[in-house]
């Protein structure tokens, strides 16, 4: 399994997700070619709400603690209830450029 797979897998395992992106964003950095090491994760779930942002990707580090301790390099978190999300008219921001380079 890939790790984009595993964290797929475990986010929609753990969270009531009404949608959810995970992009592997590795091939923006100065990584190997076919690289699973800087993700991109959008997810919007009722379980957020309530919640303040810290709290929200504490949940997400948990979970992920294995991946964050292993082959993750990099996480980029947008964490959404459903109501912000609609409020964001279902766009997360961009990552922006790295700045050590492209990919090797």
């Amino acid at each position: 399994m890939t790790v984009e797979q595993g964290i797929i897998d475990k986010l929609t395992k753990k969270f009531q997700i009404s949608y959810l992106e995970v992009l592997n964003e590795s091939h923006m950095h100065s990584v190997p070619v076919n690289s699973e090491t800087h993700f991109k994760v959008t997810i919007v779930s009722s379980d957020f709400e309530g919640k303040r942002l810290i709290q929200r990707q504490r949940l997400v580090n948990q979970l992920l603690s294995e991946e964050l301790a292993g082959p993750v390099h990099a996480l980029a978190q947008h964490t959404y209830t459903p109501e912000e999300w609609n409020k964001k008219n279902g766009l997360s921001p961009d990552s922006p450029n790295c700045l050590g380079g492209g990919s090797k």
